[in-house]
């Protein structure tokens, strides 16, 4: 497969594992312009923290938890021959505004938080999305981003049966593939969720856009159009707030 050439700032996304998986080949990268080079990509995995006690412990033992059920959503695949793409807009705030240009299918609609740290563009399923960050401070490269999103994720809690298939580090973007169970209060049923992240750097070469591309493990082929056109088409431009 061709490798993405350096435009301007890239973006990129990791994973951690056996197998590296390869994004869909021929495109160029998004070029990205920004005005602030000093703080870290923010995206977190929502680990949980250990918590400690000085109390002297109960002699009872406590019951071993019911291991959770995992169950597949057998609904049919996203298929890359289907989705066709538009350019989007989006404005994100954190340290400073990024205004973001990306290439989306179409059909899929933006929601954002309040304060909007993120967008998230989500099919008409809802079953699959893809979340853009900006607006944080660049300092780091693509592949240290990648590294504290791993330490992040194996602080998940078990039940969340969090794997991690593959990482791989290129030249302006670093990608995790992992798949995990929402929690409970998310996903009772227990449906199994595809993940790929991306960490995409500019041209400081340190991350400036984090993108994750999430659906069904059916969906993977697709999920990666959809990130790798996201990689190759999205332009940052910063202000300050």
């Amino acid at each position: 497969m061709a490798h993405r050439g350096t435009v301007g700032a890239l973006l990129t996304s990791g994973l951690v594992a056996m197998v590296a998986i390869g994004g869909a080949g021929g495109y160029g990268v998004g070029l990205l312009t920004t005005t602030d080079q000093s703080a870290a990509a923010a995206g977190t995995a929502a680990p949980l923290g250990a918590t400690g006690s000085s109390t002297t412990p109960s002699v009872t033992p406590s019951p071993t938890p019911t291991p959770r059920k995992v169950t597949y959503d057998d609904s049919p695949a996203l298929q890359v021959d289907d989705l066709r793409y538009k350019t989007q807009t989006l404005t994100v705030k954190s340290v400073v505004r990024s205004d973001l240009s990306v290439r989306i299918p179409k059909g899929w609609d933006l929601t954002q938080p309040d304060p909007p740290k993120t967008g998230r563009f989500t099919d008409p399923t809802g079953k699959r999305w893809i979340r853009l960050e900006a607006g944080f401070t660049i300092k780091r490269p693509p592949a240290a981003s990648m590294q504290a999103r791993i330490v992040e994720l194996n602080h998940l809690s078990a039940d969340q049966m969090m794997n991690v298939l593959s990482r791989t580090v290129d030249k302006n973007y670093a990608t995790l593939v992992y798949t995990y169970v929402p929690p409970v209060e998310q996903s009772p049923e227990g449906v199994l969720r595809y993940v790929i992240v991306r960490w995409v750097a500019n041209d400081s070469g340190n991350c400036a856009v984090e993108m994750s591309s999430t659906g069904l493990p059916q969906d993977k082929a697709a999920l990666m159009d959809v990130l790798d056109h996201a990689t190759d088409s999205v332009v940052r431009t910063d202000s300050p707030l």
